[in-house]
């Protein structure tokens, strides 16, 4: 599959897939998106430390990036589990000008780091931030009551359905603790319903620049 970097609206960039027609990020800002999706409707709503993540799509490595800078911003101990079965290439990595953008140049080997990682080992980037990257099939995740919030970014349902189903959502449903919280940008009906099934209370939020709407679900207790 013919894979390009493009620039999305606010500047920072993202693959696109050309046979899908599907970027990993939003084309109207893909760190716009990541810092609405998922710092700001997901990660802010927790106060106590530490906070433990899981991330469906590890990708581009641009939300575990933004993610460890609010754990500095903000002085917070983070746990973070990346899942990707497909792993972006070297030569990607390079091609993202998240460092720049986000006027982080300071942690430019943060962002290295990230990406230079072993995979399926925990990884202490610093004293307060732990990254793993998990080479998994979504369908193969298998924690019980392990993480306080899940960043949901799997490509759209448009061009993986299987990605969005019932059996994936009682996965993550499975992974949280009690009280605890998926975030997406996805907002389609169908994958309200299946949040429902499995157990999760779904409430739409404003979506992301360019997007009406988003969901959050809570593992209610």
């Amino acid at each position: 599959m013919k894979r390009e970097i493009i620039k999305t609206l606010d500047g920072s960039t993202t693959i696109h897939l050309e046979e899908w027609n599907e970027s990993y990020h939003s084309k109207h800002g893909a760190i716009q998106e990541a810092k609405h999706v998922f710092i700001k409707n997901g990660l802010s709503l927790f106060e106590s430390n530490p906070v433990s993540i899981l991330e469906i799509g590890f990708g581009t490595g641009l939300n575990a990036f933004i993610t460890f800078l609010e754990s500095e911003q903000k002085q917070k101990h983070i746990n973070y589990v990346g899942v990707e079965a497909y792993p972006i290439a070297a030569s990607e990595v390079l091609g993202m000008n998240y460092v720049e953008e986000l006027e982080a140049e300071n942690f430019s080997e943060v962002f290295k780091k990230m990406h230079e990682s072993e995979w399926n080992q925990e990884v202490k980037i610093n004293s307060r931030f732990s990254l793993t990257k998990r080479k998994q099939f979504f369908d193969e995740i298998d924690d019980l009551e392990i993480f306080d919030l899940i960043y949901f970014d799997a490509f759209g349902y448009r061009v993986q359905p299987e990605l969005w189903s019932t059996a994936i959502f009682q996965k993550m449903y499975n992974s949280l603790k009690p009280n605890g919280v998926l975030v997406t940008y996805a907002a389609r009906g169908v994958v309200k319903r299946s949040m429902i099934e499995v157990g999760f209370t779904v409430e739409k939020l404003t979506g992301p620049p360019g997007k009406r709407e988003m969901f959050r679900a809570f593992k209610k207790v």
